[in-house]
This record gives structure tokens, sequence and C-alpha cells, in this order.
């Protein structure tokens, strides 16, 4: 069939694959045009060369991919560029699937009573770390804000390092109260650095209106599993901070502060499966 030959809306549904209710909300959210309408009648009209993008279309929402992402993906400037973005998608489902399979596993275990199953994949040690000399900055925040705002404060304090010495060890969030979605915290990113008297210098310059400090950590016996970037998601990481509490207990070890995620890994550059972060309580 000629490309240019309009076909109503049902012969096109037809050949597309596609029921003309689907059509006309992708009609309505520009993702598919009709090539002609009515003027009087209001009957949609579709361009037989337009298949293969309705079939595209079709095959995207079958990936699960929300609207928003199908008409990123099918308005990229070239092949190349939708290639990437779909992706780019598809890299972000894989991790949430790496997440929540964790989490589907703690919540087994869980249900069914066998810790093992909720925390035989998190191998806990303990580590010596000596006293540092850390900026940090602090703020309240629930869950779900908390991702975006650690990856910019420990951003900004990482920065700001190169004028106190440069970083001198991994950064980590300190969680001084329970922060979930509907407890803000506090929480305290840290980042460890090598000059303390020009730390507090930049402190002293930086640090009005904003909850930022310099301290010396004490030198630390941590208790810690290690977990990949997919893991790190809340509520999955709930497991790995419940599965250091439970060794803990049998330990007969006692809490000497606060918990922590210690970030020692690349993010930008780290795969959902790739360790990234230990999730760790000071023990004594």
């Amino acid at each position: 069939m000629d490309d240019e030959a309009l076909l109503t809306i049902g012969a096109f549904a037809a050949r597309a694959r596609l029921s003309a209710k689907a059509l006309r909300l992708y009609d309505r959210l520009g993702l598919l045009v009709p090539a002609h309408v009515d003027e009087v009648s209001g009957y949609r009209y579709y361009r037989a060369g337009q298949v293969e993008r309705a079939r595209l279309v079709a095959l995207l929402r079958r990936l699960d991919m929300p609207l928003a992402r199908v008409a990123e993906v099918i308005g990229a400037a070239d092949g190349d560029e939708a290639a990437d973005r779909l992706a780019a998608y598809w890299a972000d489902v894989e991790a949430r699937i790496a997440a929540q399979r964790t989490l589907a596993g703690y919540l087994r275990g869980r249900l069914s009573g066998r810790s093992s199953e909720m925390y035989g994949t998190f191998e806990v040690e303990t580590v010596e770390v000596p006293a540092q000399v850390v900026i940090t900055e602090k703020r309240h925040t629930l869950a779900d804000e908390l991702p975006a705002w650690i990856g910019a404060s420990l951003g900004r304090l990482e920065e700001a390092a190169a004028a106190c010495g440069g970083v001198a060890g991994a950064p980590f969030v300190v969680y001084h109260s329970e922060v979930t979605t509907e407890s803000d915290g506090p929480v305290e990113s840290c980042v460890p650095v090598a000059d303390e008297a020009a730390a507090r210098a930049w402190a002293a310059e930086r640090g009005r209106g904003r909850e930022i400090a310099v301290r010396v950590e004490p030198a630390r016996r941590l208790a810690f599993t290690r977990i990949g970037k997919a893991q790190v998601a809340y509520p999955q990481i709930l497991a790995a901070f419940e599965a250091v509490e439970a060794w803990t207990r049998r330990e007969n070890l006692e809490y000497d502060g606060p918990c922590r995620e210690v970030y020692f890994a690349d993010w930008s550059s780290a795969g959902p499966e790739d360790p990234v972060c230990d999730v760790a309580f000071p023990v004594r």
C-alpha cells in the first residue's frame, strides 16, 4: 500500500495492532497525530506510512515504559539517540528489579520467620577507622528527598575539600535519627579532609546561615555490610541495616554512635550490582 494512502482509524488500528482508544490517547499526548481530521465529522485518518511509528509506540509500551519516556524515545533527533534513551530506560528498570529482588528475599524471610533468608545475603565484618577531620552539612529530610540531597551535599563538600587540604577518606552519611517517609532525621553528610585549620577557616567563611560544620570524628570500630548500588534505594537498604543490627546483637556488642553509610565508589560509573556503600554501626 502507498505510504501516503489515508486509512480510517479502524483500519489503521487493525494494521498497527492498536486499539482505537489507544490511538485517541496517543493523539492527545502528541505521540501519534492523525494525518487528517475531518472538520465536520471529527473522524481521524492516518497515513499508511505511520504504521511503523504506531507499532514502535506499542512495543515500547510493552516494556511498561511511561508515556513521557515513550515520547522522549520517538522524539529523538536520530536513531542513535533514540537507542541511547531506550538503553537508559532499561538500565533504570534493571536497577529497580535488582533492588526489588533483594527486598523480596528479605520480606520472604521476614514473613516466614527464617532469619537466615532475611540476612543470609549480607556478610557483616568489623573495621577500625582512625580519627579524622570532617567537613559536614546537616539537614532534616524525608526518605523520598534523601537521595538527591545526599548526592548534592556530598558534591558540595567534596568541591570544598580542595580548599581544606583535599579529600582524605571515603565520604559518609550519618543518621542522627530515623529517616522514613514520615520521619526527617536529621542527616549529616561528611567528607574527611586533610587540613583542619583550613577547614575551620572555610567553615567560618562559608557556613553562615547553613548547617555547615567542621569536627573531629573520633576513632571508631564499625560493624558493616557491603551493598550494591541497587540495594541503596529505600526501603531496600533497610534490610542491610537490620542485618548489621541482628549481627551486633548476636555478638553481644553495644552501639557506640549513630549509624551511617560510607560511600567508597564512584556512583556515576557503577552498575546496579556493583558494590558502592558500606552500611555501618559504630560498636564497642
